[in-house]
């Protein structure tokens, strides 16, 4: 199976309508400054352990955009800009980041997951989401993302075969960004694109540049074009880049070159479609300065929504462990609510 990246901005290419690149450039440039925000807090004190995506943005939005209202989202723990083009508002990411009850519970109607922090467990839980709306006589399409490290867990490649037999409607998003936290992907694999996996499967498998919008955003929606006529799963790898540490706990100069960080700040997803909507006199830098405006004000009162919420109370750390309580979770609810230790309740 041959392979080669699909690329349209190193071409000079301009694949879509003036309104989509638009939105696309729109919808990443609110992720940019929510990941400088949420940095700025985590080291603030007023957020806890934050993934950030810096660099990755073109793949998640481009994800993202390419999806129906009525489809599914089920993120892995560095999806925040997918959580957040989708429609989830930022006081409630925020509260997520904080640890706090009200960010556990997203919002009616919205179709989406809490990021999961075990690595690939995602990966068949979106696929029984997938095929539970086939049963359901839903059209939904689900995408499910996840990194290179992610994908040698026994979780992908089971969801992958399961998707692949039973021809679920996933498009499943590896955003290949080089790194296992600091295992470099040549140490995982010998393979030299993820994708190559999906012919394993029989399903397809497509490479793109990860930090061309166009070229994420157009294969996507073919794979939920595809997913959504019955034609089952897609793999679609995004080769792209980790510009901040693996966590807010990570030191990356550890296990990377300060030349390789520099030449893939370069290829910085958001500064390329920028030129290229600056080329066709799309963009410029009063447009930057109102967009930044209302983005900084956006997130300034969402933030203000995140600093209102109450103090949790102690028992609603049970109330999201299932969708009823059992023995053991009631017996700890009212500990909690008495004020007990929880082990005075057994």
């Amino acid at each position: 199976m041959k392979l080669k990246p699909v690329a349209y901005l190193e071409r000079g290419e301009f694949p879509l309508e003036e309104g989509e690149a638009l939105r696309l450039y729109r919808a990443m440039r609110r992720a940019r400054l929510f990941d400088e925000k949420a940095l700025t807090l985590q080291r603030q004190g007023r957020l806890g352990v934050y993934a950030p995506f810096m660099g990755q943005e073109a793949a998640q939005v481009g994800v993202a955009l390419a999806l129906s209202a009525g489809d599914w989202v089920v993120p892995s723990y560095r999806e925040s800009a997918l959580l957040l083009t989708r429609g989830l508002p930022i006081h409630v990411l925020l509260l997520y980041w904080r640890a706090h009850p009200a960010g556990w519970g997203f919002p009616e109607g919205f179709r989406g997951v809490n990021p999961y922090i075990p690595i690939a467990t995602q990966i068949p839980q979106a696929v029984g989401l997938a095929l539970a709306g086939r049963y359901r006589g839903e059209d939904w399409v689900v995408a499910t993302s996840i990194g290179d490290g992610g994908t040698s867990e026994g979780d992908f490649h089971e969801g992958l075969n399961f998707a692949a037999v039973f021809q679920a409607p996933v498009v499943f998003l590896v955003q290949n960004n080089g790194y296992a936290i600091s295992v470099p992907r040549s140490r995982q694999m010998r393979v030299d694109y993820i994708a190559r996996r999906a012919e394993g499967y029989g399903m397809p498998g497509v490479v793109v540049d990860g930090n061309d919008a166009f070229a994420v955003y157009l294969e996507a929606k073919k794979a939920v074009e595809r997913a959504r006529r019955g034609e089952g799963p897609t793999l679609l790898e995004a080769l792209t880049y980790r510009l901040a540490p693996h966590t807010t706990s990570d030191d990356p100069s550890r296990y990377r070159s300060r030349e390789e960080e520099e030449a893939w700040r370069r290829k910085d997803p958001i500064l390329r479609l920028r030129k290229a909507l600056e080329e066709r006199g799309l963009w410029d830098e009063e447009r930057e300065r109102v967009l930044l405006g209302e983005l900084e004000a956006e997130f300034a009162r969402e933030l203000s929504l995140a600093d209102a919420a109450p103090e949790p109370r102690p028992e609603e750390i049970v109330e999201h462990v299932y969708k009823e309580m059992g023995p053991d979770q009631r017996r700890a609810y009212e500990a909690l609510r008495r004020g007990l230790h929880v082990e005075e309740a057994w």
